[in-house]
């Protein structure tokens, strides 16, 4: 039993690895997209306004979800260790 918990925390940790690895793709390919559009002072200033708030809405609550949900299963995994491993 003490065998699936640990797989379970582990598999729910590399989902959460992969999870933030794509959210961080995404950040890297849009930032390729705007250097290739040109850089002006007023594109700059109007993406940069654009990116905070769509980094603070999709972005933080995607990483914020994943990472409370890894929390939990690891919080699980510990206790049904300590319980079941006496």
């Amino acid at each position: 039993m003490t065998a699936y918990m640990i797989i379970a925390g582990i598999i729910v940790s590399i989902a959460a690895l992969v999870g933030t690895f794509l959210v961080g793709r995404d950040v890297s390919r849009q930032m390729k997209q705007y250097e290739e559009e040109g850089d002006t002072v007023e594109n700059e200033l109007s993406r940069s306004h654009a990116y905070e708030k769509t980094s603070l809405k999709y972005n933080i609550k995607r990483l914020s979800w994943m990472y409370a949900a890894l929390m939990f299963v690891v919080l699980i995994v510990s206790i049904g260790i300590a319980y079941y491993g006496k």
